[in-house]
């Protein structure tokens, strides 16, 4: 009975083993299907780490920090608005974009077609060019790109070339002022989107921007540019309400300047032509002309304190950038990683070729049962 047990137990190792063996086998028997095949796949990976286009990555880090609010003016800037008789306890700064949103701001329409602006410095080039110039009359694709448009991209020129070069949106310059979105709109936006990205790290607070150019200065230039454009595009949205309002300010502050002065000139003149009169008829006017300074002085006086109360509300209203990481120009290409393309590829061709081996042996055996069925 005992020894029926250690065979019982012996027999589901042994079993394993002669599985193992039989695998090994396999594989040897088709060792030259798997050299051939991690042979060629190495040779593929070569010619794609060989014309793969350069690119080279430049950043930017930075942490928003928006004032909190006029309300909460202290120090010295507080007490000389007192002492100007300026009353900042009724001013309330405007809403703040969280940075969870700066992605969209990126991906923005607005923000695409201002990016596309770019001026970028390309060797080669007397001057600068944009961004959409580069793309759509410098740039060469390279090898790689071309094999890509001319493969897996031929329906998509064919199309294009069909449909021709028509807006997707719109007409720019019309009442509603939609924007106009050509299909060369769309290919640039498309190339943004893929080499441009801002990640936002909430737990630390602060925010990085990159970018992905063919060359060093080009990639600093459009991280540089995208930093300029999204500070603009939250402080112009911060401080709106507070320019609105010091604008209307300002307009109404210059036009009782005017009505100031001319009172004044009206009362001086009057004072200088009725000098040695003292008639009532005289006193009256004099009165009159007094009073109409008097109430100019007065509004003039308050639109000035009204004027200087807005521009320290825009002011404290501006939201602060702290850089902590500029831009600088790459030194080194971040793509393409050579040795690793090789490796990758080389190690999926001895992935494919095992499987051709082992695939051929299961198709022949499922081949022999289907026959042996059939007799």
């Amino acid at each position: 009975m005992q020894e029926q047990n250690i065979k019982n137990t012996v027999s589901p190792v042994a079993e394993d083993e002669i599985d193992l063996i039989q695998l090994a086998k396999t594989l040897w028997a088709g060792r030259r299907t798997v050299i051939k095949t991690t042979l060629i796949f190495m040779v593929l990976g070569l010619f794609v780490a060989l014309f793969s286009a350069k690119e080279y990555t430049a950043s930017t880090t930075m942490v928003p920090q928006s004032a909190e609010g006029g309300s909460k003016l202290g120090g010295s800037l507080g007490g000389l608005a007192a002492m100007a008789g300026i009353n900042l306890g009724g001013m309330s700064s405007g809403s703040t974009i969280p940075p969870t949103l700066y992605p969209k701001i990126i991906a923005s329409v607005p923000f695409q077609k201002e990016m596309m602006k770019t001026l970028l410095t390309i060797e080669g080039q007397d001057g600068k060019v944009t961004f959409q110039d580069y793309y759509l009359e410098i740039a060469k694709p390279g090898l790689l790109g071309y094999i890509k448009k001319y493969t897996i991209g031929l329906p998509g020129v064919i199309i294009k070339a069909i449909k021709g070069d028509r807006s997707l949106s719109g007409v720019e310059g019309t009442a509603d002022k939609l924007l106009t979105i050509s299909q060369d709109d769309k290919k640039l936006m498309e190339l943004l989107s893929a080499q441009l990205s801002l990640e936002v790290n909430d737990k630390d607070g602060y925010v990085s921007i990159s970018a992905r150019m063919p060359e060093a200065r080009p990639a600093a230039e459009m991280v540089q540019r995208a930093q300029l454009l999204l500070q603009e595009a939250i402080t112009d949205f911060k401080i709106k309400k507070a320019k609105d309002q010091m604008a209307f300010v300002e307009e109404r502050y210059a036009e009782k300047e005017a009505a100031f002065t001319a009172a004044q000139n009206r009362l001086a003149r009057f004072r200088d032509q009725n000098k040695n009169v003292s008639t009532a008829m005289a006193q009256t006017q004099m009165e009159r002309l007094q009073s109409e300074f008097s109430m100019a002085s007065s509004v003039y006086t308050e639109l000035a304190k009204q004027l200087e109360t807005q521009k320290i509300q825009v002011k404290e209203d501006t939201p602060v950038f702290t850089i902590i990481e500029p831009v600088a120009v790459p030194l080194d290409k971040s793509k393409p990683k050579r040795s690793m393309i090789l490796i990758i590829w080389t190690f999926l061709g001895g992935i494919v070729g095992v499987g051709m081996v082992f695939g051929k042996q299961f198709l022949g055996s499922i081949k022999e049962q289907w026959q042996a069925e059939e007799d």
